[in-house]
């Protein structure tokens, strides 16, 4: 198959904010306990944070982690996880089934975060939460008056303010499974009342207030206009969250799923754009999508652990090839959007629905679809170029001319390269492209060595584990004579970043 990818680069989307490559983590499954957090484990450090478990983080260079929930959020009160450990209580977690033993809480984290080098994204809980329960735990964590939790900080030995920025107002709200889950209505009154009474407090913070559940949610749309119109002139950013499955073994179909979410974006961005006319706003309100990711495996296999357990090991999803292909077009996605969507966190980190494995005791080992995101995250920095691509398409269930060829461009930070990151969805004919860059001297030399990272090979059921992985980068050059387009060929079911240098 042939196709032809057209880049302008004097005619870019935006540039890409550094945070669309940020994680999550949430007190849910193993993704705490066994999997950051093992004390007992030979790797632990003096913190009990396993080092292994690190050396797989840091490679990412994520922007943020988002903490500590997700639905576990909902039901936390966040003072049962400060000061000594051995006077923390134990709780029943509803959200998950589980026991919390408190271990590690906001202190622990936020550390934990300074040793990574990565910013913390908070949750406030407003579920059983209160505005007053928000507004005592930004006290704690970024206060600087000799104030009551600014000074329990102080007591539990940390002198100086945290400085965390990015606030999250809830989470997944109108779910039923949520525990206090309220009508859009009950949450953009308690949303406002809580945005105003944090940015008081600390007006260098951001807020981004819950959105829908998922798309499909009955209250979608709806919801995030009364929401709008309720926080507006206080929060910054609203929030999507999405996760596809293949519960059918519909491969095209599947890999088509980054397309509903290119609509999905574009329809909550219009969404915020009617309600900034409507309220005659001067400023826009952008987006978080700060759960995204494939989630289907777990679910599909119908294991139910032991109940009221510490870390008890729900959704440790076995990602293949073809969930790394996805991975690969829901992060193209949000670069091409990159002129709405702001924020994202890949969901989750360790253990839970995550890129990133670990056995308690033993390894720790990287996933399928760790690779696109370490890609990305690594190259994906600078600004988004406008594509245009000529490529055969496929039809699928509810979709119709699905391009082979999915497409992201990136002219990076300091401009001195552009870099392609191509998926071919096609599992059976290789994709021969030929790019096109215009507003470019790309060529001026007497040749020009193209570099390229390469996801192929496998066949789409293909796993890592923690003995065995056959899915890995492959590096390559290609050699281009001045005044010759690049001519790449993606090779069936792969991934494929390709870095042309600009003269």
């Amino acid at each position: 198959m042939k196709a032809t990818l057209h880049i302008d680069i004097a005619n870019p989307v935006s540039r890409i904010d550094d945070r669309l490559f940020g994680s999550f983590i949430e007190h849910m499954g193993r993704a705490i306990y066994t999997g950051v957090y093992e004390p007992g484990h030979p790797l632990a450090d003096g913190n009990g944070f396993r080092r292994d478990t690190e050396e797989l983080i840091r490679p990412l260079g994520l922007s943020h982690i988002r903490y500590p929930g997700g639905n576990f959020l909902s039901g936390y009160d966040w003072l049962d996880g400060i000061g000594p450990k051995e006077d923390r209580p134990v709780r029943p977690e509803a959200a998950w089934f589980a026991i919390e033993p408190n271990q590690v809480g906001t202190d622990e984290f936020l550390r934990w975060c300074e040793r990574l080098g990565v910013a913390p994204m908070m949750g406030v809980n407003l579920g059983t939460g209160t505005p007053a329960s928000a507004a005592a735990l930004l006290e704690y964590v970024n206060g600087s008056l000799p104030t009551h939790y600014a000074d329990l900080r102080r007591k539990n030995g940390r002198e100086t303010p945290y400085g965390v920025k990015l606030w999250c107002l809830g989470n997944e709200m109108d779910g039923p499974w949520q525990i206090c889950a309220k009508t859009a209505e009950e949450y953009g009154r308690v949303a406002c009342e809580t945005a105003k009474l944090m940015k008081w407090i600390d007006p260098s913070i951001e807020l981004i207030a819950c959105g829908s559940s998922f798309r499909e949610m009955p209250t979608f749309g709806a919801w995030e206009r009364t929401v709008l119109r309720h926080c507006y002139p206080h929060i910054d950013y609203l929030s999507l969250h999405q996760y596809y499955a293949n519960n059918d073994g519909d491969i095209p179909s599947f890999l088509a799923r980054s397309l509903d979410m290119n609509d999905f974006i574009r329809e909550v961005a219009g969404i915020c754009g009617e309600i900034k006319r409507e309220l005659d706003a001067e400023r826009d309100i952008g987006l978080s999508f700060d759960e995204w990711n494939v989630w289907y495996h777990f679910q599909k296999e119908g294991y139910d652990p032991p109940k009221w357990t510490v870390g008890r090991p729900i959704e440790e999803e076995r990602y293949d090839v073809t969930d790394a292909l996805l991975v690969g077009c829901m992060l193209n996605t949000l670069i091409n959007n990159a002129d709405t969507v702001k924020i994202a966190c890949l969901a989750q980190l360790v253990n839970v629905i995550a890129p990133i494995m670990t056995e308690p005791g033993g390894a720790a080992w990287a996933q399928t679809i760790y690779y696109p995101f370490l890609y990305a995250s690594r190259y994906g920095r600078g600004t988004a170029l406008r594509t245009l691509a000529d490529a055969p398409g496929y039809d699928c269930a509810g979709r119709k001319d699905v391009p082979c060829m999915d497409c992201a461009a990136v002219l990076s930070g300091d401009e001195t390269e552009v870099v392609l990151f191509l998926i071919n969805r096609d599992q059976g004919q290789p994709v021969v492209c030929e790019v096109i860059l215009k507003g470019t001297r790309s060529g001026a030399g007497a040749k020009t060595a193209i570099g390229r990272i390469s996801l192929s090979g496998c066949a789409p059921e293909t796993a890592n584990t923690k003995t065995s992985a056959p899915f890995m980068p492959q590096t390559s050059e290609q050699i281009v004579p001045a005044g010759e387009r690049p001519l790449v060929t993606l090779e069936p079911f792969s991934w494929n970043m390709i870095r042309i240098p600009l003269a």
